[in-house]
């Protein structure tokens, strides 16, 4: 009986991931027998990605809902009984392995079960005890089948401890992780937008294939009233409807989140915020970045435990909606107009919301344009003599590049529509670099000073520009148009 051949009807409409295409065809051409473990955040494109390596392959998909275990079992087997030809006794999900590397003794077949930690009990225990049971299944049926088998999950934390030295599935599993599409890869969801407008984008959905092919047509006030602020749309609810699947107390998280939506804060502005116990709040942070949601920033020069760190929201949309939905969910609700919204409390810091997602993008162009290996930010004290005048306080400075130890390179970005003039360049070589070197970082006699900047340049500025080698004015809808 040949094998049945998955066919995915949406296969005309995929888009990127080519590199991840690739390598799921090599392992599949290859004659290796691990499984892969196939895992990243809600919205990353696992299941377009998995569906688009399976067409026209003989395979089975496998989708592990929150139903009680029988039942998941039950349809699981009526899933594989076209492929064997006679529905099997499934009761347990060690018999579910059995069986599907039994299916594949003759023939290569792939079979995907996506969402797999639905499948796993509740306790650590009886999660240790399955997965052991799981271990022997492959132990004993391996080496005799010629299964392709992927394993799939949204449950980041969960996922990497499956092949955690602990766990019983330690050096059985390929992994294989799916991240956000870069800017430049997003830019295939955009094609009808100017560069600038393609990042705007981008550093509203982020990186995620669901958002982007949301929010990458039309007018921008259009599409975000239409697909985001009407309490109808797709988008309307979308991190809380995530946050629910993966939390137990959402309205903590909710609460730091929506302080870090506005900015990067200390550990201390957050508790401040939150008027909450410090212990606490450190665990839920701890799970928000095991989510890949949040991460702590450090300065360049920072060392791994040191306590100038910032909490960082890396989720452009999760920022966006934490800052722009959330606080005002009910007034739409009770009549509020989604473009007075827009026009009023968006529109008008839209900018400022850009920004952190400009600088990142200009550290990553410097890291592959300039010659520095080590490419960061840094914040710190103003000179000793401005604070004590209580002009000015603290210093930030967007890219740092460091070269052996030595930063040679220094740059600022800026997401404004008003051209970047003299002043910008005065506030670095005035303030920004003596706080630096002030700060004990060794920093190069000349280092090269690299301009970002969304709305141009002064033409005081360009003509400065030109009579000096250390200064780099980036065009920047050319760098974003690459």
């Amino acid at each position: 009986m040949a094998e049945p051949l998955f066919h995915w009807s949406a296969v005309d409409e995929f888009l990127d991931r080519e590199q991840e295409l690739a390598h799921l065809e090599k392992w599949w051409a290859s004659t290796s027998r691990e499984p892969l473990s196939l895992y990243g955040r809600r919205r990353s494109g696992k299941s377009w990605l998995f569906r688009r390596f399976a067409h026209e392959k003989p395979a089975v998909i496998l989708v592990a809902r929150r139903n009680a275990p029988g039942a998941q079992l039950a349809e699981f087997a009526t899933r594989l009984e076209p492929l064997l030809g006679v529905r099997p006794a499934v009761g347990s999900l060690s018999e579910l392995f059995r069986v599907i590397y039994r299916a594949a003794s003759m023939k290569k077949i792939l079979v995907v079960i996506d969402e797999f930690s639905n499948l796993l009990p509740t306790t650590q225990a009886e999660i240790e005890r399955e997965l052991t049971a799981i271990a022997a299944v492959m132990e004993d049926e391996r080496d005799g089948s010629k299964l392709k088998l992927i394993l799939c999950g949204s449950l980041v934390s969960q996922m990497e401890a499956l092949f955690a030295v602990r766990s019983p599935l330690h050096g059985r599993l390929v992994p294989l992780q799916l991240q956000p599409v870069s800017y430049e890869e997003s830019r295939l969801f955009t094609p009808d937008l100017a560069p600038l407008a393609q990042f705007e984008r981008f550093a509203i959905a982020g990186g995620m294939p669901r958002y982007l092919s949301a929010l990458g047509t039309g007018n921008l006030r259009d599409v975000i009233c239409e697909k985001v602020l009407d309490p109808n749309a797709a988008l309307w609810d979308e991190a809380r409807t995530i946050l629910d699947q993966e939390l137990r107390e959402p309205k903590i998280y909710f609460s730091i989140l929506q302080a870090l939506a506005s900015g990067d804060k200390e550990f201390g502005e957050i508790v401040d915020a939150l008027r909450a116990d410090r212990k606490f709040i450190s665990k839920y942070l701890s799970v928000l970045e095991e989510m890949r949601i949040i991460e702590r920033r450090l300065p360049v020069n920072a060392e791994p435990g040191s306590r100038s760190g910032h909490w960082h929201l890396r989720d452009p949309f999760f920022r966006f909606w934490f800052r722009f939905v959330f606080p005002f969910q009910d007034d739409l609700e009770s009549g509020l107009a989604a473009t007075t919204l827009y026009d009023t409390e968006i529109e008008p810091v839209l900018a400022d919301h850009v920004g952190p997602e400009f600088e990142e993008y200009c550290r990553s162009w410097v890291r592959s344009n300039a010659p520095a290996p080590k490419v960061g930010s840094w914040w710190g004290p103003s000179l000793n003599e401005l604070r004590k005048a209580g002009t000015r306080t603290t210093e930030e400075i967007d890219i740092v590049g460091v070269v052996r130890s030595k930063v040679s390179i220094i740059g600022e970005a800026r997401w404004r529509k008003r051209p970047m003039d003299l002043g910008y360049l005065a506030m670095i070589e005035n303030f920004k670099i003596p706080a630096l070197r002030q700060s004990g970082i060794n920093v190069a006699t000349t280092p090269i000073i690299y301009l970002f900047s969304r709305g141009g340049y002064a033409e005081r500025l360009v003509e400065v520009a030109a009579d000096r080698e250390d200064l780099i004015l980036v065009d920047t809808a050319t760098a974003l148009g690459k």
